[in-house]
């Protein structure tokens, strides 16, 4: 599967609410980062959790995101990079 985002690239995460094993915080969902690294594609973890075969596989990005926009404080001036399949983010 071809990726769909390029290192620079704003993205949002998307704001669902799934059943079962998801890989992506709640504390990232809606928020906006920027993808900071492509790693490829790899099978979907979510479906590996429940005895399926993960395909097809779905590419993975490391995303950076602000903590002062993850936490609303403008004090905090950290950032957090995190792996993110590509099926959770959305352009932002």
């Amino acid at each position: 599967m071809p990726n769909r985002f390029k290192e620079g690239d704003a993205v949002r995460v998307k704001f669902e609410i799934r059943p079962g094993h998801i890989r992506t915080p709640m504390y990232v969902r809606g928020k906006t980062g920027i993808i900071a690294a492509y790693y490829g594609s790899f099978p979907n973890p979510e479906k590996l959790a429940y005895g399926g075969d993960g395909l097809p596989p779905v590419p993975l990005y490391g995303v950076r995101f602000h903590l002062s926009q993850l936490w609303s404080d403008p004090s905090l001036k950290d950032i957090l990079q995190m792996d993110i399949y590509e099926h959770w983010l959305e352009p932002a």
